[in-house]
């Protein structure tokens, strides 16, 4: 499948990331800080050969907006996908020809356990937001879904209980999770809040590299790989530091170094014209557009633009967020990664020629049974779905999924 786009149109994405863990922290209570210092972490030797991507090889790909979307998915309809190479610490594509960077590699999934109380108050407030907009594709909050819940060695009597209330993967939150955080390299340093007892600490979703945002989704380079981790306690951290929820880091150095970038800037006023106030999402999107489409100016289709902005190291920048009434992000790119310059000049931009492009894969030949929503378009199914969502207050309305918000407001 590695020139085939046809696995990310149809990557599981209900059934979240497949994590190490969880492991339980002798003495660790609710209110400390968890200490993990990430002692290593990198692709899987390249002389194992087989299946998973690590071994010599990782991918980037684009989610068709039917199965999850990405950053930029009103504007990239389709699955795409990028493989990557590693040699000597090195990735290169044969997808996305001049240019190649340093990787590092971090893990995108790295948390704590949440307690029943904290979980609970997740669902209801992710709840809230579906209720918007119950059907919406992509879905705006990924709610408990009993599809492809991975439960690990849980009892067959408490499986289904839990798989209609334990919290997907997908978005970061107060425990940590799926931060995407590219400066987690090998000498970070990472303090995570404790909400029960022995933490339970998971982590997984390594990437060889990663742009910030990872934009497309599944934006950076992902891989197979290990990371190796030491633990220690701060007793009541939380409390001496003032932490809530969210975690602190000190991020290693492991980094490849850059001095020299081209830049792009966004405002918050959408690519049709419409003025939002002060919105570094829409501030971001709009450099992230201004930079695909430069890029295109060198002979590189958007979609290639696109990957590249996911899966090399890029950094984002908030340059203001108080002038009234556009924010305003920077999209950072190095120059280093081009084998050729890529600065505005008189002389014009190099053309690239690409001997193949990155796989794609229609949005129109996805199953709808695959089409991803956070409730089931089918309304037999309506009403159960909406009591796993606000509980036995859900009562029929006909067919309208509508009444759930102030279903929802009622109980919160």
């Amino acid at each position: 499948m590695k020139e085939s786009a046809g696995d990310v149109l149809t990557a599981p994405f209900h059934a979240g990331h497949q994590l190490s863990g969880p492991f339980r922290v002798e003495g660790a209570r609710p209110g400390d800080l968890l200490v993990v210092d990430i002692a290593d972490v990198g692709p899987l030797a390249t002389d194992q050969h087989g299946p998973p991507a690590g071994e010599g090889w990782g991918y980037t790909g684009i989610f068709a907006p039917a199965h999850g979307g990405g950053f930029l998915h009103e504007h990239f309809p389709d699955a795409h996908k990028a493989v990557w190479d590693f040699d000597g610490g090195r990735a290169t594509s044969r997808h996305i020809p001049g240019v190649s960077f340093a990787g590092a590699p971090h893990p995108g999934v790295m948390g704590t356990s949440p307690s029943a109380e904290l979980l609970s108050r997740w669902n209801r407030r992710e709840a809230r937001l579906v209720a918007r907009n119950p059907f919406r594709v992509p879905p705006l909050a990924v709610p408990p879904l009993a599809k492809g819940a991975l439960l690990g060695g849980v009892s067959e009597s408490d499986a289904a209980r839990i798989a209609v209330e334990a919290a997907q993967t997908t978005p970061p939150r107060e425990n940590g999770g799926n931060q995407d955080i590219k400066d987690l390299t090998r000498g970070s340093r990472v303090f995570y809040p404790v909400f029960v007892d022995g933490a339970n600490l998971s982590m997984g979703d390594l990437h060889f590299s990663q742009g910030d945002g990872e934009i497309t989704l599944c934006g950076a380079i992902e891989m197979g790989g290990y990371v190796d981790v030491h633990v220690d306690l701060i007793p009541d951290g939380m409390n001496t530091y003032r932490v809530e929820g969210q975690a602190i880091f000190v991020p290693g150095n492991q980094a490849p170094p850059y001095d020299d970038w081209v830049s792009f800037t966004g405002i918050s006023v959408t690519v049709d014209g419409r003025q939002e106030y002060l919105d570094p999402y829409v501030a971001y999107q709009r450099a992230c557009v201004q930079a695909i489409e430069y890029l295109s100016a060198f002979g590189y289709s958007r979609e290639q633009a696109y990957l590249l902005l996911g899966a090399a190291p890029v950094e984002a920048h908030l340059s203001s967020v108080v002038d009234i009434p556009n924010a305003c992000a920077i999209l950072y790119l190095p120059t280093a990664i081009f084998e050729f310059d890529i600065r505005p000049s008189t002389s014009g931009p190099h053309q690239v020629v690409s001997q193949l492009r990155p796989p794609r894969a229609a949005a129109s030949d996805l199953p709808r049974a695959d089409v991803f929503r956070a409730v089931p378009k089918d309304k037999r199914a309506l009403l159960p779905a909406a009591r796993r969502l606000v509980g036995q207050a859900a009562r029929p309305v006909g067919v309208a999924f509508g009444r759930l918000r102030d279903l929802l407001a009622n109980r919160s």
